[in-house]
């Protein structure tokens, strides 16, 4: 089972949908038990970086995320759940985020000719050998919408990167906790290989 991550974000319901698809059984949840028994755990998310860490807080799902990362459970953010993972961002000066993984959440920078938020199809730079895009192509399109980007601590986690005005790093790999800035549930066939590869850990 994978328990997808309830704590009032938006896009629970079209993961929920992809994943059924695939022809997994999740669960959207916010039961303690039920998440750190889960297979594993989708961490979605869409909106402000405080607003959502208020939530984790208030659900008291903080600890659990971090537990269920501990435990070795697969765990993948999408969107807003990349960004939660990682230490802090520039939208929500002041607020801590997760801290699972190293790194800091940065505005996109203004750039003439293209719109802030980032929303569309972008292709991918993927790094070799990772799990997430396992026989995916280079090049390869997926669907971001967001303002903020991650810039990871560490080169050698980054399992894709795109180019927005800036160099973004667009997904992660450490261990067993992965991580999308882009929507691979409204990516096509694309998303549906990476969500496969990651129920198939």
């Amino acid at each position: 089972m994978t328990a997808i991550i309830d704590y009032d974000a938006g896009n629970l319901k079209s993961v929920e949908k992809a994943l059924a698809f695939l022809g997994d059984s999740p669960r959207i949840t916010r039961n303690p038990e039920e998440i750190l028994a889960a297979d594993r755990v989708i961490l979605p998310g869409v909106g402000a970086f405080g607003d959502a860490m208020g939530r984790l807080h208030r659900y008291g799902l903080t600890d659990v995320l971090r537990q269920a990362a501990d435990r070795g459970i697969p765990l993948l953010g999408i969107c807003l759940g990349l960004q939660l993972l990682f230490d802090s961002s520039e939208e929500s000066p002041g607020v801590e985020g997760l801290g699972i993984l190293r790194g800091k959440i940065l505005r996109i920078p203004d750039t003439p000719g293209l719109k802030i938020p980032h929303m569309g199809w972008n292709s991918l730079k993927i790094s070799p050998d990772c799990r997430l895009f396992r026989g995916i192509p280079q090049e390869s399109y997926v669907y971001f919408v967001h303002s903020y980007y991650l810039k990871a601590e560490e080169e050698s986690i980054v399992a894709a990167s795109a180019e927005y005005g800036t160099h973004i790093h667009a997904a992660v790999e450490s261990g067993n906790v992965f991580a999308c800035q882009f929507h691979p549930e409204k990516s096509g066939d694309v998303g549906l290989a990476i969500l496969r590869n990651f129920l198939e850990l």
